[in-house]
């Protein structure tokens, strides 16, 4: 009996080890940005080193909440929701190079963040790259209201 619970907590430890960053940067949550001019600036030193960096904006409406993410040279971005499982309120979470639906489990390769549409894919936020910050408009923001209602 005590090799069993020796076992157990022996995984449960490697579990909670590996898991930990993961863990508390879940804690904490999305970041909270805001909007000047019509547009959110992120700088892109803060969010291009392979992480998924979450963010929420509070305009007019509900709260919207979006991430991005690198990925090969590229910064790509989404709305932390799909089609199929926004109702569940649940969002993505990193595993290396994809990003996992938190309600139904799928995976999805970040190589394939914000082109491919549909389905549980996270979906699409237009966004571009400006003077050292990745640019959002709030007008593109507000399109993605629906999934956060």
């Amino acid at each position: 009996m005590r090799t069993v619970t020796a076992v157990i907590a022996a995984l449960l430890l490697s579990f909670a080890a590996t898991h930990a960053f993961a863990f508390l940067d879940f804690l904490s949550g999305p970041k909270a940005v805001q909007a000047q001019g019509g547009d959110v600036r992120i700088p892109v030193s803060e969010v291009s080193d392979g992480k998924a960096h979450h963010f929420r904006f509070a305009g007019e409406g509900p709260e919207l909440k979006f991430f991005l993410v690198s990925s090969g040279d590229r910064l790509r971005a989404a709305f932390d929701a799909c089609d199929v499982c926004y109702h569940a309120k649940k969002g993505y979470s990193q595993d290396k190079e994809f990003m996992i639906c938190n309600n139904c489990g799928m995976r999805f390769h970040a190589s394939r963040i914000g082109d491919v549409k549909g389905g549980c894919n996270p979906a699409p936020l237009r966004h571009r790259v400006e003077g050292g910050d990745v640019v959002i408009s709030v007008a593109d923001l507000t399109e993605g209201a629906g999934f956060f209602k």
